[in-house]
């Protein structure tokens, strides 16, 4: 088949475009809850033609209800199809639609797309071109594969929990799905390599990762030190593990973070706070020292640093190049003067919820910007359109309508 063919680029063409970069990809999304979602927000977001492929309207959503801020949040710039894909209809129209798409990204359980006959093998057959992304909890294949996927525990069982929190107050779950988000990420990345790849050899190929590989790659430095050096390291609360002092400290009005990295940060910091003399103190002139000495040196520090607002501090430590900074809730975040500046949070007009705003996408290009183009669809708002663009009728969409295909 061709990549660059007619009825996709019409069928980008239906919705406002959010971007020009991706604008001839045409990417079915089997994908629910999180980290799937993910992976497609960052296809759709750079204009691809992104078709939502929903079971029909049964008043269940996975992954919270439709006008939710969440919901919203991952699914903008689609379109959206209703298939029911345990019917032969459903199937069929499904695999039409693969011999028209570059990508194909799921995150059933892996046994899921064999039974269903919509796995790679079986659509690369006539699509020898097609991208098929998989992500799942734990991996395609090994001892693991048929556990069910979820956030909290990859994050467990990919160690990060272990590094979190205060030591000696148990495991600490992140604030944030971090395995999920990751993993969307990381699959996206994927799918870019591997169309880029598509340009010298003409083929696809299947792509996976899971939410146990992502969590453990984002171990990194931590991970890097048990790899080398054999250390398996523990909580250190707020306090960063081996750059000290870096971590969070108590101000007259709150806190404020402090990153004081290397011996040249150290003596700005030293001087800027009006104690040059910790530079030749021997509790704390070195590393190793500071880092022997650690709650010493936060009393210290922290007799210091009380005497005035957090403000004065993160003033006066940037202006003596010293990293410091505010720690926000999320509504101070997004009222941020810096924040506001990027255009981070972009306004939308949600089918459900009217006038509201939505999370950009944080990267800008000069030639090709992202934006939030459209809102959500609504569950199979775009049926007769998509099934048209592949050789349907009127009639045989009545049809599949009543026979409940779609």
């Amino acid at each position: 088949m061709s990549h660059e063919n007619t009825a996709r680029d019409a069928g980008a063409a239906r919705l406002p475009l959010p971007s020009t970069a991706l604008q001839h990809i045409r990417v079915l999304d089997l994908t629910r809850v999180r980290s799937g979602p993910t992976c497609v927000r960052q296809l759709a977001d750079w204009g691809a033609d992104v078709i939502k492929i929903e079971a029909p309207v049964d008043g269940a959503q996975l992954g919270g209800p439709r006008q939710g801020s969440d919901f919203q949040n991952l699914h903008r710039n689609k379109r959206s199809l209703t298939l029911n894909l345990k019917t032969d209809a459903g199937r069929d129209a499904f695999r039409r639609l693969a011999d028209t798409a570059d990508v194909v990204v799921e995150n059933f359980r892996p046994d899921v797309k064999t039974r269903l006959g919509i796995d790679y093998d079986t659509l690369a057959a006539s699509n020898p071109g097609l991208v098929y992304a998989s992500i799942s909890g734990f991996g395609q294949d090994g001892p693991y594969a048929g556990r069910p996927g979820f956030d909290q525990i990859a994050q467990g069982m990919g160690g990060l929990m272990s590094i979190t929190g205060k030591p000696g107050e148990g495991p600490m779950r992140v604030g944030i799905p971090i395995a999920d988000l990751c993993a969307g990420l990381m699959a996206a990345q994927a799918i870019m390599i591997a169309l880029l790849e598509r340009h010298h050899s003409g083929k696809g190929q299947w792509v996976q990762t899971s939410l146990l590989q992502a969590q453990v790659f984002m171990l990194d430095f931590q991970g890097a030190r048990y790899l080398m050096d054999g250390e398996v390291p523990g909580q250190a609360g707020n306090n960063h593990p081996t750059s000290i002092p870096t971590g969070v400290f108590r101000t007259q009005d709150g806190h404020m973070n402090l990153a004081v990295a290397g011996q040249e940060i150290w003596k700005r910091f030293a001087i800027a706070l009006g104690r040059e003399d910790w530079t030749t103190d021997p509790r704390f002139e070195t590393a190793p020292a500071r880092s022997e000495n650690r709650d010493a040196l936060t009393e210290e520090i922290e007799a210091v640093t009380t005497t005035q607002t957090t403000a004065h501090w993160v003033e006066a430590m940037n202006r003596a190049g010293v990293p410091a900074g505010e720690i926000n809730d999320i509504g101070q975040v997004f009222r941020d003067p810096q924040v506001q500046h990027l255009g981070i949070a972009q306004p939308v007009t949600s089918q459900e919820r009217g006038e509201t705003h939505l999370i950009g996408q944080p990267i800008k290009m000069s030639r090709t910007p992202s934006h939030i183009a459209a809102p959500p669809p609504l569950a199979g708002q775009h049926n007769a359109e998509i099934l048209s663009e592949v050789g349907f009728s009127e009639q045989q969409i009545e049809a599949m309508k009543r026979d409940g295909a779609i």
